[in-house]
């Protein structure tokens, strides 16, 4: 198959979706598959290219990448962590590739056999679509999370919205302004829907979200879980008595509003007021890093808040720790998330506190991996904390962890599932 994939975020950046792709795109090639990826020259997170990336990458640049995939750079806006720069990259990302990839496959016999288009990026959707029908070849679109329900729920310009809608103003214009953000958060879901609904299939990584979807009414809906590579991680072993007093909570991840880690800080401080022996460390980066570490400063709690590491020292930070955080807000989308970090902590084997609710928290459940706690609750978190503390068995390795991660979220199993979607997709539209 001739694949060509529309994403965002693309290596040699970090991330979830980076890691995601580059997982997925090794098996592509190694399966005998032609890959190409069209993305803007790296930037993420910082909104801008590093001095490396400046001298390596170029917009319009044809590269070979890590796994003998073609990628096509593209142009892209230097932009802050708010939302609206964001979006205004997001956009000038997708104009330019709808140019450049209209003019790289301008002949019919060089063109994909399918097209992939990747969200939260929402442009990336439209441009899919454009060229799905420009070239007559099926379209597939990868919903990752619950986009853009978080968005427009709850996420950084929900926030924006709700705070205006309240602030101080006159009855007939708080008024007026709540319709206009109804009437805006209704016209984003209704478009997005309306491109999922003419695609040939449409791939989220969670059943519920699949199932919110099917409500919606969008029908070709197949389900390709976030994962990790077994074979890189290696699972951890119980650490030997009296190998540290302390009781040691690590999260590693964005630091975001989504994830609520104050209550981790909350209950870190109280624990140390009540003379329980812990160290926590956030490591990660994040609008609410600096929040944090003040905060943890602010209560004198035993927490560091320690920047982004590269990838290959994260598995130094499983081995310092007893167990590990995910965490997300009580938020309704986030009953249809799974945040991708839980699938490599799960092949760990490090035992889990999950503050989660929907099907993150039934994965945990699932796969016996760890404790799970209502989102946000500072008293629960303490108690089990508390628990740990005292005995420290209950925080012991977990071969099912691993277990399950082989039988449902392995990136082997993953990729295999993914071209059989591509396969079924292409052979429905000869």
């Amino acid at each position: 198959m001739r694949i060509l994939l529309l994403t965002h975020y693309y290596a040699p950046e970090f991330g979830a979706p980076q890691r995601r792709w580059s997982a997925l795109i090794e098996r592509f090639i190694a399966a005998g598959h032609r890959v190409t990826v069209a993305a803007p020259v790296p930037h993420y997170p910082s909104g801008r290219p590093n001095s490396t990336q400046r001298r390596t990458h170029r917009v319009g640049g044809v590269e070979v990448g890590r796994h003998g995939e073609t990628v096509l750079r593209t142009a892209y806006l230097p932009h802050l962590a708010d939302i609206g720069t964001r979006t205004a990259d997001h956009l000038v990302a997708a104009a330019d590739s709808l140019w450049r990839l209209r003019r790289r496959f301008s002949r019919p016999g060089t063109r994909p056999d399918v097209v992939i288009a990747t969200a939260p990026a929402i442009p990336t959707l439209m441009v899919g679509r454009a060229l799905s029908s420009l070239w007559d070849v099926p379209l597939v679109v990868e919903m990752r999370d619950a986009w853009p329900d978080l968005v427009t729920h709850v996420g950084p310009a929900g926030a924006l919205l709700a705070e205006a809608a309240h602030a101080p103003q006159p009855n007939a214009a708080r008024t007026s302004l709540r319709w206009a953000i109804a009437l805006a958060k209704g016209m984003v879901h209704q478009q997005v829907t309306s491109w999922q609904s003419g695609a040939q299939a449409v791939v989220t990584t969670t059943d519920r979200f699949a199932e919110v979807l099917e409500e919606r009414g969008v029908t070709e809906i197949d389900v390709v879980r976030n994962g990790t590579d077994l074979a890189a991680v290696t699972p951890r072993h119980d650490h030997l008595p009296g190998d540290h007093p302390e009781l040691r909570c690590l999260y590693l991840g964005n630091m975001g509003r989504s994830q609520g880690l104050d209550t981790v800080v909350r209950a870190a401080a109280q624990l140390h007021r009540e003379g329980v022996n812990l160290q926590v460390r956030l490591v990660g980066h994040g609008v609410e890093a600096s929040t944090l570490a003040a905060l943890a400063e602010e209560l004198d709690a035993p927490v560091e808040v320690l920047p982004r590491i590269p990838h290959r020292e994260v598995g130094a930070q499983y081995h310092w720790a007893d167990t590990v955080v995910v965490s997300l807000r009580d938020w309704a989308p986030f009953q249809w998330t799974v945040p991708s970090k839980l699938y490599e902590m799960l092949a760990t084997g490090r035992h889990i506190t999950a503050m989660l609710d929907g099907e993150a928290a039934d994965v945990v459940r699932a796969a016996g991996a760890g404790h799970v706690l209502p989102p946000q609750d500072v008293d629960a978190l303490a108690d089990l904390w508390r628990e740990l503390a005292a005995d420290r068995s209950q925080a012991g390795v977990r071969a099912s962890g691993r277990a399950w991660v082989s039988d449902h979220a392995d990136d082997d199993v993953l990729a295999r599932r993914y071209l059989d979607i591509l396969a079924r997709v292409i052979r429905r539209t000869a």
